[in-house]
């Protein structure tokens, strides 16, 4: 099994256990190899979503970048919710899987076709 597999079955058991969601994970793959070589750093891999910097990165290159999303309130609430899911306590929310919620919460799996 290589790294990244390795990575999408931690992110597959942070869905479960922490989020409480079974992961679609042929979605959770492409949303992770769309990360792309972040995965592997120590602190890209993981969202700060304590840090309103952390949140406009989030909101700016995926949520309207990348999803096409129009800015507005409800990209803030989206990520408000996301992490609040994930648990504010949790140290550890890795991109991929606030990214996969993002994109799961605004039904935007056909940008992974």
């Amino acid at each position: 099994m290589g790294r990244r597999d390795e990575l999408i079955a931690k992110y597959a058991d942070d869905l479960k256990n922490k989020c409480g969601m079974e992961p679609d994970m042929a979605l959770l793959t492409k949303v992770t190899i769309g990360c792309g070589p972040s995965i592997y750093d120590a602190d890209a891999s993981t969202v700060a979503g304590s840090q309103p910097g952390e949140i406009e990165t989030v909101k700016n290159n995926f949520l309207i970048k990348k999803l096409g999303l129009p800015d507005g309130p409800a990209l803030d609430e989206a990520i408000a919710a996301v992490i609040e899911t994930y648990g504010k306590s949790e140290r550890n929310k890795y991109r991929a899987v606030v990214y996969y919620m993002l994109t799961k919460h605004f039904g935007k799996e056909s940008v992974y076709g």
